[in-house]
């Protein structure tokens, strides 16, 4: 398995990550343990594109019930906000 593949998990396609692709942002799930500067290569080598910025958002899992009182938590995760340069982006319909 090649490294971008590791490091980045899946596109995150939601109501706001839609309108953020208007502004030629793209929104991934990544791997908890990378840091901008492996998720910015990840992306510039899997999908051929320049990347201006990456933000990054570490997200707790919650606690959920399951069967009465017995409950666990969601796994951590990390999500990676990408910006591309003017004129590029990415066509998550052939990624999913």
């Amino acid at each position: 398995m090649s490294p971008d593949m590791q490091i980045l998990r899946r596109p995150i396609v939601t109501e706001r990550s839609t309108r953020l692709r208007e502004m030629n942002q793209y929104v991934f799930e990544v791997d908890p343990s990378a840091n901008k500067h492996q998720i910015r290569e990840a992306v510039e080598e899997k999908y051929q594109v320049d990347v201006l910025a990456v933000r990054t958002v570490n997200i707790v899992g919650k606690f959920r019930r399951r069967f009465g009182p017995i409950g666990g938590y969601k796994a951590d995760t990390k999500k990676a906000i990408i910006r591309l340069k003017e004129g590029q982006k990415i066509n998550l319909e052939e990624t999913v």
